[in-house]
């Protein structure tokens, strides 16, 4: 009588043992196994981390195996279980494979595949056709789309993190409660005793550092002794945490009047405005998407206040980025004065203070939350819909989308929800946020989600005129990377580009995005394709995907935003007084009682903290522990990109020794695999 040996591994994660039943039936070309239960005596089977093996006889050989049936029914209470994967040995002592990576919950069943990726049109018996179709069926009704607000990126139709597919669960939803996280980094920070004292402002600058926690050689340091100067105040559109928004100037707008006499104190080489801007030594910083803005009215008590404020950008002989003219409105006007370096200090400095508050709720709303979060969450409900977990373009995604919904979920649920934390401390709380993504999508292009196009787009591509946009160089070489390695891929399963126009669920994919990016108060469903012809259009397709869940979102926000947003003053997350309409009024208590008080102030130092904190266990890019692949040419192709990232991290930190400001946000050792927090 022949007999199988089937080897079970469970995950290691917390509560992924069981003590129900487990079944498994083995599904050949030549027949079926009976089902056959999984037990050994006097053992306990399943527990978390075991890797356990049993003997499935059988009557007759029954060819070539093509699926695995697990089952699992109710010993005494429903016990989840986590299968990471399932392996067998035939009697001619062949080992096949059978990735899992599922959770089975309740009185449950799940079908398995072996490991080898295959595309649709691959598939020629029947059977392995009707499973692939009943798999996308299943998740078609489970991955719903979602409209959590008008005008949003479509989401998973989940209210709360526990109604979310289990498999696309937190481990442990208590690790990402915002509400506990933020309080217990507001009691961890020593601030617990200021966290309810809202309208109480500070009474000076050094008052803010009774809450700043001092982490000795780290930039937020540094930022703290350095930010008011201009320097500081230029270098971080470069490479701060929003280092998206600067753009060359070739036109000065018509809406900010700046003149020749107003800033030539601040120009160094002997040129006008307009040569200066001519010769590319001019940038702008625009927040125009903060205009008309509703501010946050929650708290009868504090009114708050935001601005839409541009900011002209000069690049001096010795290669700084120094502001030189700053309004605080769109419309030009008597009381819309333009800023300039050789006004009163504090004149200059609370403009300055005003353009870090635009600065903060543009890269909050938008450049993090809609770029990284939402666009990624897009693309992870598109891919569960209509990619089978056979798919090779699912094996490839499933590491980059790992917790993307999850952590969207609970922001929705406790975060940016009405009466959510963002409420308490952000001047966008309490609707603003909602009217700036939805201003924001309209201009949401595929193109701007390419990082080289992204670049090129604001003119900021040349190396010798920013000499240290280290976000962008670090960015190129991340972007180039990680291409190289979905190119590699792509060319193993498809030999053509027919190949890949033949590929219904790839085209399906594409086509869920470009639908659930679409509509009335949308960009023109154009912008996003609507059909893949060639293997280099889906490279930069997934490219994009990957790079946005990964490096993208590790420079956006990532694990360093404590560094620039923990000093109150140079990130402020609401202010308290209108912006100033006049000159010569500003002093050091008007900019005290405009900055945040000590409660908000409290909750802004908690959220930095909590966000930057980085996930236990946390998978960085090119780390790919599950192995949805099995085949050697894609094994060699991971570690191929694994040591191109290695080389890219060893440069950074080269090039970072001894600097005062080093930049890291693009190092690969320091980007986590995925949107996960």
């Amino acid at each position: 009588m022949p007999s199988y040996t089937v080897t079970v591994s469970t995950g290691s994660q917390w509560f992924a043992g069981t003590d129900d039943y487990i079944y498994i039936t083995l599904v050949g070309t030549e027949g079926c196994s009976e089902k056959t239960l999984l037990d050994k005596a006097l053992y306990n089977d399943f527990e978390r981390g075991a890797v356990d093996s049993y003997a499935v006889r059988v009557e007759e050989n029954l060819g070539d195996i093509l699926l695995v049936k697990i089952e699992k029914k109710k010993y005494w209470v429903h016990d989840d279980w986590y299968c990471k994967y399932i392996t067998v040995k035939t009697p001619s002592g062949d080992y096949i494979e059978f990735p899992c990576f599922l959770w089975l919950v309740g009185d449950n069943e799940v079908v398995l595949r072996d490991g080898r990726a295959f595309l649709p049109q691959d598939d020629k018996t029947s059977l392995v056709k009707r499973h692939r179709q009943k798999e996308l069926e299943a998740r078609r009704k489970t991955y719903r789309w979602k409209e959590w607000q008008p005008g949003f990126p479509m989401s998973i139709d989940a209210n709360r993190h526990k109604d979310l597919p289990r498999d696309i669960q937190f481990d442990s939803e208590k690790g990402v409660d915002f509400v506990l996280n933020y309080s217990k980094a507001i009691e961890n920070l020593c601030v617990n005793q200021f966290m309810h004292m809202f309208q109480s402002s500070w009474s000076d600058f050094g008052d803010f550092e009774r809450i700043f926690v001092r982490i000795q050689n780290t930039i937020s340091e540094y930022v703290m002794q350095h930010w008011k100067e201009d320097f500081m105040f230029g270098y971080q559109f470069l490479n701060g945490c929003n280092p998206v928004v600067i753009q060359k100037c070739t036109k000065l707008p018509e809406n900010f009047p700046v003149t020749d006499e107003m800033v030539s104190v601040s120009l160094e080489r002997d040129l006008t405005l307009q040569e200066e801007i001519e010769a590319g030594n001019v940038y702008i910083a625009d927040y125009e998407v903060l205009a008309d803005i509703k501010p946050n009215s929650t708290d009868p008590c504090t009114l708050q206040y935001l601005a839409a404020p541009i900011c002209l950008i000069y690049k001096n002989i010795e290669n700084k980025i120094l502001p030189i003219a700053i309004q605080l409105g769109q419309t030009p006007g008597k009381n819309n004065p333009i800023f300039l370096p050789t006004d009163s200090e504090y004149d200059w400095l609370l403009a300055k203070i005003w353009v870090r508050s635009a600065d903060f709720h543009y890269h909050q709303t938008i450049t993090h939350l809609l770029r990284t979060h939402l666009m990624t969450e897009v693309f992870a409900v598109a891919m569960y819909r209509q990619l089978p977990a056979v798919h090779p373009v699912y094996k490839l995604l499933i590491p980059h989308i790992r917790f993307t919904m999850a952590i969207n979920t609970k922001a929705r649920e406790q975060l940016i929800c009405e009466c959510g934390i963002f409420d308490k401390a952000n001047a966008t709380g309490g609707g603003g946020h909602v009217q700036m993504i939805q201003k924001a999508m309209k201009s949401l292009t595929f193109r701007s989600l390419c990082f080289p196009d992204m670049i090129k787009s604001r003119g900021v591509d040349d190396q010798k005129e920013l000499p240290t946009y280290f976000y962008r160089d670090d960015g190129y070489q991340v972007w180039e990377a990680t291409k190289s390695f979905v190119s590699d891929v792509v060319h193993i399963y498809y030999t053509s580009d027919e190949t890949l126009q033949e590929d219904e669920e790839i085209q399906a994919f594409v086509k869920d995005v470009e639908i659930v990016l679409g509509g009335e108060d949308r960009k023109p469903q154009g912008e996003f394709p609507k059909f893949l012809k060639s293997r280099e259009a889906l490279i930069e397709y997934l490219t994009v995907i990957v790079f946005t869940a990964s490096a993208q979102h590790a420079a956006l926000f990532g694990h360093k935003s404590y560094d620039w947003c923990s000093w109150i003053p140079n990130a402020p997350s609401t202010m308290r007084r209108p912006p100033p309409t006049q000159k010569g009024l500003a002093n050091v208590n008007l900019i005290i009682e405009s900055l945040p008080d000590r409660g908000r102030s409290s909750w802004h130092l908690g959220a930095v903290w909590a966000l930057s904190q980085y996930q236990e266990g946390e998978l960085y890019l090119g780390m790919y522990p599950d192995e949805h692949f099995i085949e050697k040419p894609v094994k060699a192709a991971m570690e191929k990109f694994s040591k191109q990232l290695a080389e890219i991290s060893g440069s950074i930190k080269l090039r970072n020794d001894g600097k005062k400001l080093p930049y890291y946000n693009m190092s690969p050792d320091k980007i986590p695999n995925s949107v996960a927090v």
